[in-house]
């Protein structure tokens, strides 16, 4: 019994066995068809992806067998064009050569005869301003403005203070009516290479001017300064009309001498080779006969007034040790520089003018150029053979030679100081030739001086109390010792007071040297002022009378032993 019931469990075993099996052999069939049917799908995807890129290759072959076509096509082109040209318009081509060669010929023969025309035309030029002499006076006469109806005035004798007694009848001829005097139909003439009325514009007073810029860059020295009284309009000749901002810049139709000076000096810069000029700006005013460096400043960059003093250099010139120089690129630049510093300038409201300056303004433009050329150094030559001929025939003395005066030469080692602001710096030209001249090839350098004078006028007039008495009474000194000296010029004296006064002293290489100087004369038309104006008259005669000698060229590249 106990076996058959083993056998049977056994078969139950085996029976459970083959079910499992057959199962696990309906699984296995299961997932082969699934992957055969995964397979079969992936290979028809192949094919498909065969198939396109057979078509892509045929496209290529296609494209590449174009392009190869068209490429053979366009280099036979190119070789027929090229044949054809060179068999057929070889003769066209080299005539085509030839008309360019002859331009270009031509062109450089243009360029040779314009650098002798303009060599030509820069002796003629300075010859033409030579000949007018190396001091010359042009007047302005402004127009009547509303200060002129003004009180304060205890000298007008006449029935109306605003009646015109100063006119400018032609361009070079002021007539002065006297009959206040008590001389019915007196009237006094004065004569001046140029006079501007008042309706001559701020352009028309600077075409007169502008000359001198020229000879500027040919080598020469240039001082142009503004004359007269208060209120006579040479701030307005000189700077122009300020904006609504006293310290800004003047607006372009009313601009002075000085911001068109500038301007055309760097035009004229600008036509010459780059890099061959510098150009240094320096400020100065003199105020209470102390001469203050505008351009100084302060250990926090601020510009400040600092006291300079004015020496005379072994070499006869004069020189402001410590001096600060601005190098500049643009006349932007140097009217900004400008505009910086005339609120610094000394100022005080008067009865004859309500924003009245104090101060002597003297604007300096540096320029420094290489060396000249072979003309220039000629000219400078032959001024030293004759200077050594006229000493060879007759000894002379002059109190700027230091080798004729011993006592100047004992001194000369004290006053040799240079300034050390500038890096360009470099002493200018002896007036004492030496008998034996060398030639270098340093840089040479030449000035433009730009002066706003301060105002002569009576204290009466002006009414100015207290301190400012002493300002006018400095301003009058300085002006009569410019008289003196012009004066003094004029009579050809043995001395001449250069030292009399710091403004004076300063200009000395502008005004006695061989600089050439313009007066520009501003003089008001009213009754109101005729003492001023017979006053400042009377002064530019006075200039006008110092003997017109031709002026030398300034060239310190030429060194003398």
């Amino acid at each position: 019994m106990a076996f058959w019931t083993a056998c049977l469990g056994k078969i139950r075993r085996d029976h459970a066995i083959e079910g499992e099996a057959q199962k696990l052999l309906q699984h296995r069939k299961v997932v082969q068809q699934s992957t055969h049917s995964a397979l079969a799908k992936l290979l028809s995807e192949v094919q498909v992806l065969k198939q396109d890129l057979r078509e892509v290759f045929a496209v290529y072959v296609n494209f590449a067998t174009e392009l190869e076509n068209q490429s053979r096509l366009l280099l036979e082109q190119v070789s027929q064009t090229s044949y054809t040209l060179q068999g057929h318009h070889g003769n066209d081509v080299q005539i085509l050569k030839a008309q360019m060669e002859a331009l270009e010929h031509t062109l450089q023969e243009e360029k040779e005869r314009s650098k002798t025309e303009r060599e030509r035309r820069k002796i003629l030029h300075n010859t033409l301003v030579e000949l007018r002499g190396n001091i010359r006076v042009h007047c302005r006469v402004r127009p009547v403005l509303p200060f002129d109806v003004g009180q304060g005035s205890t000298l007008a004798l006449g029935p109306s203070t605003t009646e015109e007694v100063v006119q400018a009848v032609n361009d070079d001829t002021v007539v002065v009516n006297c009959a206040r005097m008590g001389n019915p139909g007196l009237n006094k003439m004065f004569e001046f290479e140029r006079v501007h009325g008042p309706e001559d514009s701020q352009d028309a007073v600077f075409e007169e001017v502008k000359p001198l810029l020229t000879s500027l860059l040919d080598g020469y020295n240039v001082c142009i300064m503004a004359y007269g009284q208060t209120g006579s309009g040479k701030t307005h000749t000189m700077i122009g009309s300020q904006t609504e901002d006293p310290t800004g810049p003047p607006r372009e139709a009313q601009q002075g001498i000085i911001p068109k000076a500038t301007t055309e000096l760097f035009r004229l810069i600008a036509e010459k080779p780059p890099d061959s000029h510098l150009v240094e700006v320096s400020v100065v005013e003199v105020y209470n006969n102390e001469v203050l460096d505008l351009l100084a400043k302060d250990e926090d960059g601020v510009c400040i007034g600092d006291k300079r003093d004015v020496i005379t250099t072994s070499t006869g010139t004069s020189e402001v040790p410590s001096l600060s120089y601005v190098l500049v690129r643009s006349a932007a630049d140097v009217m900004q520089l400008i505009s910086s510093v005339l609120r610094l300038r000394a100022r005080c409201p008067t009865l004859v003018h309500r924003d009245s300056s104090r101060s002597h303004l003297i604007v300096t433009l540096t320029v420094s150029s290489k060396s000249p050329n072979a003309l220039a150094l000629a000219r400078r030559l032959q001024s030293v053979k004759k200077d050594m001929q006229r000493k060879a025939q007759k000894e002379w003395w002059s109190p700027r030679c230091h080798r004729a005066n011993p006592m100047a030469r004992q001194s000369g080692d004290e006053h040799s100081i240079s300034s050390s602001s500038s890096p360009y710096h470099s002493p200018s030209l002896s007036p004492c030739p030496s008998p034996r001249a060398s030639i270098s090839q340093a840089s040479f350098r030449t000035k433009l001086q730009l002066v706003d004078l301060a105002g002569s006028e009576c204290v009466g007039m002006s009414g100015v109390t207290g301190a400012a008495l002493w300002e006018t009474s400095c301003i009058n000194r300085s002006l009569s010792a410019l008289s003196d000296v012009l004066g003094a010029l004029a009579e050809q004296r043995p001395h001449v007071p250069y030292r009399n006064s710091k403004l004076t002293h300063l200009l000395q290489d502008a005004i006695g040297g061989d600089a050439k100087l313009l007066v520009m004369l501003c003089v008001s038309p009213t009754q109101r002022y005729f003492t001023e104006s017979l006053q400042s008259l009377g002064f530019g005669m006075r200039a006008r009378q110092v003997q017109k000698y031709i002026p030398r060229r300034k060239n310190t590249a030429l060194k003398l032993k």
